[in-house]
């Protein structure tokens, strides 16, 4: 990418369709707090993503768009507590369709992207719909170790041994000859 002098700003919408004609593509940083979704869904969203949108058509003709981006989202760990660094890399094919239906006609490997009719395309959104995915359920630091021990004390484990089986009465008659 070039320098931050001459790189132009990232344009707020796109002509999908246009940029599959010409075979153009984007590319940007933006700080992670622009992607207001993706900021409430981080801790104290700092940094930036870097990231290219490259349109085309494969050679079955389908237009599709190639999001790559790369980030390190800031997240709470949910085993410490403790805030850690999530590297982040996407590279995403994505089909783009007009309505819904199309979404069957791609190949397997194709995210399907549906695109309104006039072909506007929110050049963000789609960065940070890529990255809301990358965001795992349950946050959890790669440096930090498993917990291995048994909740509980294993009391009620030995108790519940020592019971005798209420089916055990049922058992006996079973075995029992006529």
């Amino acid at each position: 990418m070039s320098s931050e002098s001459s790189r132009s700003p990232v344009p707020e919408t796109l002509d999908a369709w246009r940029q599959v004609t010409a075979r153009r593509g984007v590319e940007g940083r933006v700080p992670l707090a622009s992607l207001r979704r993706l900021a409430s869904l981080l801790d104290a969203p700092d940094g930036e993503v870097t990231f290219s949108l490259e349109f085309d058509r494969d050679s079955l003709g389908i237009a599709y768009v190639e999001v790559r981006a790369e980030a390190e989202l800031p997240l709470v760990c949910q085993r410490t507590l403790e805030r850690f660094l999530l590297p982040v890399r996407i590279d995403q094919r994505m089909g783009l369709i007009r309505e819904e239906a199309d979404e069957a006609g791609l190949p397997e490997e194709y995210e399907a992207l549906l695109v309104d009719p006039s072909g506007e395309l929110r050049t963000l959104d789609v960065v940070e719909d890529e990255l809301i995915l990358a965001v795992p359920v349950v946050p959890i630091s790669p440096d930090s170790q498993a917990v291995d021990k048994e909740w509980g004390g294993g009391g009620a484990d030995d108790t519940a041994a020592e019971k005798p089986n209420p089916f055990a009465a049922l058992a006996a008659l079973k075995k029992k000859p006529e």
